[in-house]
């Protein structure tokens, strides 16, 4: 690390399960981050301040009015732009040692096995079934991690999936046909999906820097209400 980058993460290197070993953990780290909506947002501010050294983002959305009180990447004078366009400017100002790679589009078939195959791990900012199982079924098959986080009104869920027998998304919501509720259907107050995108940036970070801790095998389900947070195996 430079003596600037050392600087820059001198509040974590000092922490006794990291030192600078462990931040170059961090540095040659590559994350996925798809979705840079509600959950997108301070995943993205957090492992790229951490330090993440390759961040790859994917989404198709523009930045809209009603995106602003809990998109917190975003202003008034972005509604309009690209969220990928955005976020990327954004994210390279507040760190530079950072490498951010945009991808405009949806995750789709084409796309997803050639994205997967760039990055160590996979995290799902998405509000819909549709993406989530294209992302469980890929990550399977590439072998990667991926860290899921949901949203609905004033509840939040967050797993990792991390390939192991039985511990897959379908496995734990089967899919079915029919309408399934999303947060643009149903509403959410904008400070979860700060808290679940906060509990996501943190999952991240333990899987690169190897905890034993993780949400892998287990799902955390978090109420905004009531503050109850609990944690259930898989």
């Amino acid at each position: 690390m430079t003596v600037v980058e050392k600087e820059r993460y001198s509040r974590q290197i000092v922490l006794s399960e990291i030192g600078e070993q462990w931040q170059l953990k961090l540095k040659n780290a590559k994350v996925l981050v798809i979705g840079a909506g509600g959950l997108g947002c301070p995943v993205l501010q957090y492992i790229v301040g951490a330090g993440v050294g390759i961040v790859g983002i994917v989404d198709n959305d523009v930045v809209s009015l009603s995106n602003l009180p809990r998109q917190i990447l975003y202003g008034s004078d972005d509604i309009g732009k690209p969220k990928v366009e955005v976020a990327t400017k954004k994210l390279k100002a507040n760190n530079p040692n950072c490498k951010i790679i945009p991808y405009i589009g949806l995750l789709n078939e084409e796309n997803a096995d050639k994205l997967f195959f760039k990055y160590d791990m996979i995290v799902d900012c998405t509000d819909n079934f549709t993406a989530r199982y294209l992302i469980d079924k890929t990550a399977l098959k590439h072998k990667k991690i991926w860290i899921y986080g949901s949203i609905l009104e004033y509840a939040g869920q967050v797993s990792v999936f991390a390939g192991a027998k039985g511990q897959s998304y379908r496995a734990l919501f089967p899919e079915e046909d029919g309408v399934r509720p999303s947060a643009s259907n149903y509403g959410v107050l904008g400070v979860l999906p700060g808290i679940i995108g906060c509990l996501q940036a943190n999952e991240v970070l333990k899987w690169i820097l190897g905890s034993e801790n993780s949400l892998s095998g287990k799902l955390l389900t978090y109420n905004l209400r009531t503050n109850q947070q609990q944690i259930f195996e898989i």
